[in-house]
């Protein structure tokens, strides 16, 4: 794979997770709202101020593949600081609902979500860590690397999401219907394929500008690059 293909495939990867990050606030807005924050200020606003952190999400993680070989710590924390903001504001009301003023009712949504935020630490920190493989080089290549421990967490993680919305959708649903009016094309579709617009747009900036970047014709440290191959081959 090319140095400008494997840049594209990752500007992609950033989209996607951006959008997963969409798609968590249409799941929270709709059913994991705490009940006296419901047809609040920040139930109104909290969709399509997630869609605008999808853009921020997709245009800095981008962007942070540009300085990676001048200045990799800046690359790490653009990355991880990209990640880091939409995950904790779409998760507001599961932490308001689990350690806020006034705690909720425990119950099996909870206690769900609890587990998606543990899991969801722990892919942070393998992902910020590089842990084990720091410790012992070449060890864990294969079996046990940081990346594949990562993947198991944020697997693991979406399945405790998952099921604690669909334990809210069973528990909440008739509630919220008398409390809320039912979502409409607009609201959910139009901000979802507004949403998709922008973030191929945001992807096909940053593909343009890829021949322009200073370094944009290499690779992460230690991997070949075609401008390196030419090199070496004459």
């Amino acid at each position: 794979m090319s140095a400008r293909a494997r840049h594209i495939c990752y500007f992609c990867d950033y989209g996607a997770l951006s959008l997963y990050s969409l798609g968590c606030a249409f799941a929270y807005g709709a059913y994991a709202m705490p009940d006296h924050w419901v047809s609040g200020v920040l139930h109104r606003y909290f969709v399509p101020v997630a869609a605008f952190n999808s853009f921020v999400c997709t245009g800095l993680s981008c962007y942070s593949r540009f300085p990676e070989l001048e200045h990799p710590r800046l690359s790490k924390v653009l990355r991880t600081a990209a990640f880091v903001y939409p995950f904790l504001y779409d998760n507001i009301p599961l932490f308001y609902r689990g350690w806020g003023v006034h705690v909720c009712a425990w119950n099996e949504a909870v206690a769900g979500y609890c587990y998606h935020l543990l899991f969801a630490l722990l892919t942070g920190f393998l992902f910020a860590s590089h842990l084990p493989e720091r410790l012992a080089p070449g060890r864990f290549d294969y079996i046990g690397h940081s990346h594949q421990l990562f993947h198991i967490c944020a697997v693991l993680g979406t399945h405790f999401q998952l099921e604690a919305v669909l334990s809210d959708v069973c528990s909440r649903r008739a509630w919220l219907r008398g409390h809320l009016p039912a979502p409409g094309l607009p609201g959910t579709f139009g901000t979802a394929g507004l949403a998709l617009l922008g973030n191929a747009a945001i992807i096909g900036a940053f593909t343009a500008a890829l021949p322009r970047a200073p370094g944009s014709s290499v690779g992460p440290p230690g991997i070949p690059t075609e401008a390196g191959c030419r090199r070496d081959q004459q």
